[in-house]
């Protein structure tokens, strides 16, 4: 099958066309920077699930522009306005509302306590690997460092740690202890279950005593590298 290379990389572009679509580009692209930089907002990770919306509806206001044509800057600049207007009413809302806020932006999730995950099914949906990654980030080698963490509504998430005297045996987060997980008991000792982070003194394989899961690996309980 021959393919048509003109047809497919430049079909009906001219070249005054194309310095057009670097035009309509650098506007449309400088007019959505101004718009966040108006919102008040000063970086991606502050964002919200309400306010990624915002963004993916200026995406598809700034696309036609930049290189259609029939598709004029100002009908744009208009959905810019009407969508800058709409977050501030909302915002404002939400300032004045707590249960307004919750609904819109959700609330933050607790995932570890007491060194442990929590056991709330159904209210968080992060990946454990990117969980660990989040962790290894903060020096953290095991659940047993961590006395708290919170999944907060933009997505960071918070670590509140023991004390160097008050850290206990937990589940390791480094990718080569953690991948010596298994059903099997081959020596006694104290394990930590790689569902729950539920540590417990093993002689042989058993289920969990807080989930009943049945996935073990050993605990580590190093004090944390500061």
């Amino acid at each position: 099958m021959a393919f048509d290379l003109d047809e497919i990389f430049i079909k009906d572009l001219d070249i005054s066309f194309a310095f057009e679509i670097g035009m309509r580009t650098i506007l449309m692209f400088a007019f959505v920077l101004l718009l966040l930089r108006l919102s008040g907002k000063k970086g991606v990770r502050q964002l919200s699930i309400f306010e990624v919306a915002i963004i993916i509806a200026l995406g598809s206001a700034a696309g036609d522009p930049m290189f259609d044509k029939e598709s004029a800057i100002l009908p744009s600049l208009l959905v810019f306005g009407f969508i800058l207007l709409f977050y501030r009413i909302i915002t404002y809302i939400a300032s004045k509302s707590e249960k307004f806020e919750s609904v819109l932006e959700g609330n933050a999730i607790y995932i570890i306590e007491d060194g442990m995950f929590t056991l709330h099914k159904g209210e968080h949906t992060f990946a454990k690997d990117e969980f660990f990654a989040e962790m290894r980030v903060q020096g953290i080698e095991h659940t047993g460092q961590v006395k708290t963490a919170i999944l907060e509504t933009n997505g960071q998430i918070s670590f509140f740690f023991y004390e160097d005297d008050d850290v206990k045996p937990g589940l390791p987060v480094l990718p080569k202890p953690y991948s010596k997980k298994s059903r099997e008991i081959t020596e006694p000792g104290l394990y930590a279950c790689t569902s729950c982070a539920h540590v417990q003194q093993l002689k042989a394989p058993g289920d969990c005593d807080r989930c009943n899961e049945d996935e073990w690996v050993k605990s580590e309980d190093s004090k944390r590298i500061r």
